[in-house]
């Protein structure tokens, strides 16, 4: 069943930030995250810089997903403001911040997305745009897919499927054929050829991703042949336990072996990267975190300041502990998630012999 109003427009118990950390604590109350890296040889999780700037222009969207770890929705305001844009661009100029990754919500209902992007790119950055597709069709935003070509904008955009039935199971009705459309106007704009076009899987259920490049290849080929789509990767996602999936996860009595699951798949080659390592995320509020997922369950900075953007201080924030909780261990199952996609390493990359 899809969700067409937020959890907060609900007044549901877990629109609460503190109800779900509870929630997650006791699920795992046995478990301890930092003691699974000790016990892995991996010793305190930090960042090794900021590498990468993702901002959340609001909860405000087009799509109200079932899956959603962001409760965004039709139904939500909350919106970034000008100045805390304006401190985002200042942290992206004075640091040399070399990718700013903007994401909500969908990101291009924001009425400052487009000022955002090109002031980004003008300062040097890469920029990634995390679109859902279907707001490349609505009302008033025709141009948007030219804008986004025009200024060289990475676009990353959600496909749980390559079947419409599955995409609309957790995205709405009619969201795959939509999304089809959007996809066909970006290739003829170059993406998926030039341009950098990246698809996300997240899978439908409590289950971890497949095997990424298994499902790329699955993906590459089935976009192809039915509907002559390109696009340049895949990213597996795991379903975070958090907002409306852990809505779901409760509801179905799944929570627990969920959890569970997620823990007995602990590898220790996905940890070297993790995308807080190299990640600062800056909430609709200006708040700092050390990724979206903490930002969502408001588990703030570890050494509590600088505590905003407005704040900003790029050495302050380097080599920072990172903040962790029971739900890291969605980061760190199988071949790892982030937003980009499977974290897992060889054991050269991870500096093991």
């Amino acid at each position: 069943m899809q969700a067409t109003t937020s959890l907060i427009h609900r007044r549901h118990p877990l629109s609460e930030p503190r109800r779900q950390r509870e929630i997650l604590d006791r699920a795992l109350a046995s478990v301890d995250f930092p003691g699974t890296l000790a016990a892995a040889g991996l010793g305190p999780l930090e960042s090794s810089g900021v590498e990468v700037l993702q901002i959340n222009l609001g909860k405000v969207c087009n799509q109200a997903c079932r899956h959603c770890h962001v409760d965004a929705g039709p139904d939500r305001r909350e919106s970034m403001s000008n100045a805390t844009i304006e401190a985002c661009l200042d942290a992206v100029k004075t640091a040399r911040i070399p990718v700013v990754d903007v994401t909500g919500g969908a990101p291009e209902l924001h009425p400052e997305f487009r000022r955002l992007v090109v002031e980004a790119r003008a300062a040097g950055a890469r920029v990634i745009d995390r679109c859902n597709l279907t707001i490349l069709l609505a009302p008033g935003f025709d141009d948007l897919p030219k804008f986004l070509a025009e200024n060289q904008v990475e676009i990353v955009a959600s496909l749980p499927c390559y079947r419409a039935e599955n995409t609309d199971r957790q995205r709405g009705s009619g969201v795959f054929d939509q999304s089809i459309e959007a996809l066909r106007r970006l290739n003829a704009l170059g993406y998926g050829r030039e341009l950098d076009l990246t698809l996300v899987y997240n899978p439908i259920g409590p289950k971890p991703p497949p095997d990424q490049p298994a499902l790329e290849a699955s993906y590459r080929r089935e976009l192809k042949t039915r509907y002559d789509i390109d696009f340049t990767r895949l990213y597996t996602i795991t379903n975070m336990p958090i907002s409306r999936f852990l809505e779901d996860l409760v509801d179905s009595v799944a929570l627990n072996q969920y959890m569970t699951t997620l823990v007995e798949s602990f590898n220790p080659r996905a940890v070297a990267g993790l995308m807080c390592r190299t990640t600062l995320s800056v909430g609709w509020d200006g708040v700092l975190y050390d990724c979206d997922f903490n930002q969502m369950l408001e588990l703030g900075l570890a050494q509590g300041r600088p505590h905003t953007i407005h704040e900003f201080a790029i050495d302050a924030l380097t080599r920072r502990p990172i903040a962790t909780g029971p739900h890291c261990f969605g980061c760190t199952a199988g071949a790892g998630s982030g937003c980009q996609g499977a974290t897992a390493v060889s054991d050269e990359r991870a500096g093991r012999p």
